[in-house]
């Protein structure tokens, strides 16, 4: 199964959902496709469709799929990384208003740098991210955060 997760941004990314729905009109993506839509509002007759799903359902459906493909949201990706999935980063861009800005893109190239994730920089680049994802293992993750929240704590004592 593959998920496709826009997060909760309040702009649409119509764009990967077509691009998505290409794939699987055209036979390159076969399996069931779950969508996370948010504020895009998108019909589909091929793929499973969600406003929202509760963080349960979510959490499910992230442990389900073989394939994450997700906006440049570092909250689902640092989930989907935790869990080990693949991932396909496809940034929203502030040109089409999708965001305000284009920090997704800095985003997803530094995952894609260090191994986590397959950077397609627009939706048009799906198809070759897909036929990427079949071979790629994505680089062990270890969160840092212990570290730097006893850093954190160090620092606020002392000063």
């Amino acid at each position: 199964m593959i998920f496709v997760t826009l997060g909760t941004n309040d702009k649409s990314f119509v764009r990967l959902l077509k691009a998505v729905e290409k794939l699987t009109a055209s036979g390159v993506i076969r399996e069931r496709v779950v969508v996370q839509a948010g504020f895009t509002k998108y019909e589909s007759s091929r793929m499973e469709v969600f406003e929202s799903v509760p963080a349960d359902r979510f959490a499910a459906l992230m442990d389900e799929a073989d394939l994450i493909i997700t906006h440049g949201g570092a909250g689902t990706i640092m989930t989907a990384l935790r869990k080990g999935k693949k991932i396909i980063g496809v940034p929203r861009l502030a040109k089409y208003h999708e965001h305000v800005n284009d920090h997704q893109k800095q985003l997803l190239s530094a995952f894609e740098e260090r191994g986590y994730l397959i950077y397609a920089k627009d939706p048009s680049m799906l198809e070759e991210a897909i036929q990427k994802a079949a071979d790629f293992r994505p680089a062990g993750f270890e969160s840092n955060t212990a570290n730097l929240t006893a850093y954190l704590n160090d620092w606020i004592r002392e000063n």
